[in-house]
């Protein structure tokens, strides 16, 4: 059973309320997000609010974080209240779909919900935040078209087969794959996410790859240690 709190160097995160709790996938995508020169970030699917809080720590953006799980939005609320970024954080329970504001974002992360053919959690909530029944490819492909500015960036973290077809769909909205990191648990295992950013402009694809672990449990490699060392406490 996960713990009901998590301490990073500069924050904690309550995660007791919460349907998807701390994970790899989320401190990836926090910690390599690409935030260079973004003024207005949205944070879709914030969960704990661990994202927007990666992000607010290594940013000097406006964020904007939405959650449509009621409880999940009470605890990503209750996090993001207790840290020094609050004033630049703002939480809001809204699907995508129904999200509107009247300024774009310079960059969309999220961190999606990605099951559509397995067995489903009978836990109805466990269930909606792993499966892509009410978040799917082309809503979040559709919406981030309508919510980034012109040349505005959507990154995010999916399993390996999974965001090859991502790549090959967000081609049909104009959205083209402007870098892309591959990961893999250990040396010797096959590449099983990928962290994805894309871009309404054709350009040539940079390509990189982290390996978290040497071989061993926790004996993490330097890449990793690297990519988050300013939040995990044992780096």
């Amino acid at each position: 059973m996960a713990n009901n709190y998590f301490n990073f160097k500069q924050f904690s995160v309550n995660q007791e309320k919460s349907a998807f709790k701390v994970g790899t996938d989320g401190v990836l995508l926090g910690a390599y997000a690409d935030v260079k020169g973004a003024k207005r970030i949205l944070d879709v699917g914030t969960g704990t609010g661990l994202i927007a809080l990666m992000l607010a720590q290594r940013s000097e953006a406006e964020i904007v974080a939405i959650e449509p799980d009621h409880d999940s939005f009470l605890q990503s609320c209750e996090n993001i209240n207790r840290s020094r970024w609050t004033d630049r954080i703002a939480v809001i329970e809204s699907t995508l779909q129904e999200y509107d504001d009247k300024d774009k974002f310079d960059l969309i992360v999220t961190n999606p919900p990605y099951f559509s053919d397995s067995i489903r959690n009978p836990d109805t909530r466990k269930a909606i935040a792993r499966h892509n029944d009410t978040l799917t490819s082309d809503d979040i492909l559709k919406n981030s078209s309508r919510l980034l500015t012109q040349n505005g960036k959507l990154q995010l973290i999916m399993p390996f087969s999974e965001g090859n077809v991502f790549i090959a769909e967000a081609a049909d909205y104009g959205f083209f794959c402007h870098d892309i990191l591959r990961i893999k648990p250990l040396p010797a295992s096959e590449i099983r996410r990928l962290i994805i950013a894309f871009g309404r402009n054709r350009q040539r694809q940079t390509e990189k790859f982290l390996t978290i672990e040497h071989g061993r449990r926790h004996d993490f490699t330097d890449d990793y240690k690297k990519l988050t060392g300013d939040f995990y406490l044992h780096f």
